[in-house]
């Protein structure tokens, strides 16, 4: 069958206030960059006409200016899930003008099929190939489009020419089916292809091609300065102490690695560490650092949900396609992040933290225990199955005026029963086989910053003899609350509650 090309505004006219959208890619990778902006300028548009206008989004994880940022900005969003890390979303979520609920990646194709946030009104896919009969080659990111092009009413195609070389043979198509009738996930290797290089969709459910050229905008990432590049260092360091001790296979473990600045500096790291063997990855986003590691001979393969690429770094990788066609392998985010495949393998899984307490319980989402800052993402999908569990972040924070190790998290997305491993530029927590006071003092001793220990010390104290965990409820959240009254959390003083 003939399928029209349309232009963004009127794909934007076919989308109805209330719809449910589900929309392609992981992080900005992949996702719709031209029927979203038309979409928001029509939510203005009508918002002045005094008439209502917001549609609910549902995406792999977080994605861009194109759709969180424009859609945010035109105040056109109702609910939004599972991830978002756009300041202006994060406004909108924060002020509750959006119903913003946050879950795990893992969790969002399954949980749309099960009919638990009702039908898929509209998809919008972006495309790099395409056939009349309905066989799409996704882009660079993944996320649930074999779910949403599965459920959608409507689909509406991004067709875009940006990827000026073709991506076909990187993609695994899959979708799980559903109990009672799911079997086994049959990757043994994160080299195991298990579904198709093509997506499949119903042709008659396409209502109009767009045309695209917009690039992902993904800006590189800074250099790691000091505190990052110690960070890295101490993460590598504890895994070839490991290695030696026989803790870790000698062939090494699948790594999973989180995004940020932290992140590629703990890879980074791998990459220099003359310890370290050669290894791969089985993760839900690779960066620029991988790729890397790839031409270095480090990193041997990397399966994977997006590349989440800075646009020079994705330039680079389309002129040197043809090295990585046999190194990576992009799935749905449903299998990147499936805990029966990571329990698998054996993941060494390594993802930051807002902060954590002496206890061992890490807050990867909430700034005070209120305030959204992107969401829990796929940081539980592998810590809490891993075979290694590894959180870290800096010490401190502003200066000095905040300790991102206090006695009691603000807000738990890891319990101390998901987190084996707490890392700080300060020093390594191996927190396995300890007790609550025991994970408390390792903490305090390997991981505080000098200029708190004290505090946590006094804290410790308070709690003498008290129960199992030693916990004092009046004083837990002492410097959270010097922080919000003096804007230090130095100025907390635990004498007051003795």
């Amino acid at each position: 069958m003939s399928i029209p090309f349309i232009s963004a505004e009127e794909a934007a006219s076919i989308i109805q206030n209330g719809d449910n959208l589900g929309f392609s890619g992981f992080t900005a990778s992949g996702t719709p960059k031209v029927v979203t902006v038309a979409l928001a300028e029509r939510a203005k548009e009508l918002h002045a006409k005094g008439e209502p206008f917001k549609v609910n989004l549902y995406t792999g994880a977080s994605t861009n200016d194109h759709v969180d940022g424009e859609l945010a900005r035109a105040e056109a969003v109702g609910v939004r899930t599972p991830y978002q890390g756009h300041p202006d979303a994060r406004k909108l979520a924060n002020a509750q003008k959006m119903n913003y609920f946050d879950t795990h990646l893992s969790h969002i194709s399954q949980d749309l099929r099960y009919g638990f946030y009702g039908d898929i009104d509209v998809a919008v896919i972006e495309a790099t190939e395409m056939s009349p009969s309905g066989e799409i080659i996704l882009g660079a990111g993944m996320g649930m489009t074999p779910t949403i092009a599965q459920m959608a009413k409507k689909i509406i195609i991004e067709y875009s020419s940006y990827y000026r070389t073709s991506f076909r043979g990187f993609h695994d198509n899959y979708v799980l089916a559903d109990p009672p009738h799911r079997r086994e996930i049959p990757i043994y290797k994160p080299n195991d292809r298990i579904g198709s290089t093509v997506l499949k969709i119903d042709p008659k459910k396409i209502i109009g091609v767009v045309p695209s050229n917009a690039s992902e905008s993904i800006k590189p990432f800074t250099a790691p300065d000091e505190v990052t590049q110690k960070i890295g260092d101490n993460v590598c360091k504890f895994l070839a102490e490991q290695l030696r001790l026989g803790k870790i296979p000698k062939e090494f473990l699948p790594v999973q690695s989180g995004v940020g600045n932290v992140a590629n500096a703990v890879l980074y790291g791998l990459g220099e560490n003359p310890e370290i063997p050669e290894f791969v990855m089985y993760t839900e986003v690779i960066q620029d650092a991988v790729m890397d590691l790839m031409k270095q001979g480090k990193c041997k393969f990397a399966s994977t949900c997006a590349l989440t690429f800075s646009d020079g770094a994705m330039l680079d990788f389309m002129d040197n396609i043809d090295f990585f066609r046999d190194k990576i392998l992009m799935r749905p985010g449903e299998i990147s992040n499936h805990p029966e495949v990571v329990r698998r393998l054996g993941l060494i899984a390594m993802n930051t933290a807002l902060e954590a307490d002496i206890f061992g319980n890490v807050n990867s989402t909430h700034v005070l225990g209120s305030k959204m800052m992107n969401g829990i993402g796929g940081s539980a999908d592998f810590s809490r199955n891993a075979y290694l569990s590894i959180f870290s972040c800096p010490s401190i924070q502003k200066e000095g005026k905040i300790s991102t190790i206090v006695p009691m998290v603000s807000h738990v997305d890891h319990s101390e029963h998901s987190v084996k491993i707490l890392v700080t530029e300060q020093g390594v927590a191996d927190l396995r086989g300890k007790d609550p006071r025991q994970r408390a003092e390792c903490i305090i001793e390997n991981c505080v910053h000098p200029l708190y220990k004290e505090l946590m010390w006094d804290y410790l104290k308070l709690a003498k003899g008290i129960g199992h965990t030693p916990h004092t409820l009046k004083a837990a959240f002492a410097l959270h609350q010097a922080l919000q009254e003096t804007g230090d959390m130095l100025q907390a003083d635990f004498a007051k509650y003795v």
